[in-house]
């Protein structure tokens, strides 16, 4: 196979990156933090004996459920169900819904609520059981773990769907990170290489290659953040338009494909192939450039289980994956989401499945067993509660 071509910006030295601190706050003072599991859970989840996700069975509608799912998690997910988190209310700052997150603006700091709102397509498709916190939490980890690489802005998370991160002025790009030829949507890779595409942001692929395979190397094909969809566009266009300095660009990609080097060992320690992902970056008053959003969550980032994806891509079949993409493909199956102007009601079992997959990822990922958030009191108040006590104590 030739090997593709990618912009040598990305080999830019990290230098002008800012260090990350010495300790985190929100590990210190946030009256919620990961949940412990038992040593046996503990033990269990790093070998990966409670996770094993190599094989999947049809559940009774059809849909592949993966395996793996402690009892306890089917339980909270039943027990979720109807009860998601749609919405959030915390009387302060300016607030702002985007498709998934709540963003409260208080001046030098931003109170950043994760739903269980699902989106994708650019479209809102469904609420997902105890999506919201698993992106939050997830987030987190990555965050403290990645902290040698870059910088970022979390500084408190206080409550299983909420964080509170420093205000940063946002570069208006999205910094796509690909391993694999991919994906279902109009900006994915695999979308433009199969009309015939082979220059993509940057980057040239060669001819002759088939949906899912690895790429030579990693690539960024970067986005704009347009008012309702994402803009593919090339690193010389970003500078060019002015979107991000040549030093800011040369900072960043850098930043983003070592993060995602990382996520990829990381994951592939965990039987996971991190296939593509997303960040976002921005600079704090100081100048530095910090890590900002979501980073290796199952919302931004495709994940495959490694054991099984030779067999499936040889026999020309789908990855068995732990993300939404598992929702696109049924809606895909199902609709036409971009077109259609009503899309079906995804059935309950289709929502119950993946926010179990979220589940098993964030366990995977992290080594922790999965504590789900109580139900006795209402979220905006608990939300409330605790984002209020964790701003007060920073």
């Amino acid at each position: 196979m030739a090997a593709m071509t990618a912009p040598a910006a990305v080999a830019a030295p990290l230098a002008a990156v800012a260090p990350a601190p010495n300790a985190r706050a929100w590990l210190r003072t946030a009256p919620y933090g990961v949940p412990a599991a038992s040593a046996r859970q503990q033990a269990l989840l790093r070998r990966g004996t409670v996770m094993v996700a190599a094989a999947a069975a049809p559940s009774a509608g059809g849909i592949e459920a993966v395996s793996g799912v402690r009892p306890e998690v089917d339980a909270a997910i039943a027990a979720a169900l109807d009860r998601c988190v749609t919405e959030s209310d915390l009387g302060m700052g300016k607030k702002y819904t985007g498709k998934v997150r709540d963003t409260y603006d208080l001046g030098d700091k931003l109170v950043i609520v994760t739903t269980d709102r699902q989106s994708a397509f650019d479209r809102l498709l469904a609420a997902i059981p105890c999506k919201g916190q698993v992106l939050n939490q997830t987030s987190a980890w990555w965050m403290h773990h990645t902290q040698h690489i870059v910088g970022n802005a979390l500084l408190s998370m206080p409550d299983p769907n909420a964080c509170i991160m420093k205000k940063c002025e946002v570069f208006p790009v999205e910094f796509v990170c690909r391993g694999f030829m991919t994906g279902s949507t109009d900006t994915s890779l695999w979308t433009h290489y199969k009309a015939g595409e082979r220059e993509y942001c940057g980057n040239t692929f060669p001819d002759g290659m088939r949906k899912n395979d690895r790429l030579a190397q990693n690539v960024i094909t970067p986005t704009t953040k347009a008012v309702d969809h994402d803009v593919p566009i090339s690193p010389a266009d970003i500078v060019a338009q002015g979107l991000m300095s040549q030093a800011d660009w040369d900072a960043v990609s850098a930043a983003a494909l070592a993060l995602f080097a990382f996520g990829q060992d990381q994951a592939a320690r965990r039987g996971l192939l991190l296939v593509d992902t997303k960040y976002e970056f921005g600079k704090d008053t100081e100048g530095n450039i910090l890590l900002i959003d979501e980073i290796h969550t199952p919302d931004s980032s495709r994940y495959w289980i490694a054991d099984t994806y030779e067999q499936r891509h040889g026999e020309g079949g789908e990855p068995q994956n732990i993300d939404k993409e598992f929702l696109r493909l049924w809606f895909r199956a199902n609709c036409d989401p971009y077109n259609d102007p009503v899309l079906p009601e995804a059935p309950a079992e289709l929502r119950s499945e993946l926010g179990r997959r979220y589940v098993l990822l964030y366990e995977k990922i992290t080594g922790q067993a999965f504590q789900p958030a109580s139900l006795a009191e209402e979220p905006a108040a608990r939300m409330r509660r605790n984002v209020t006590a964790a701003l007060e104590a920073l």
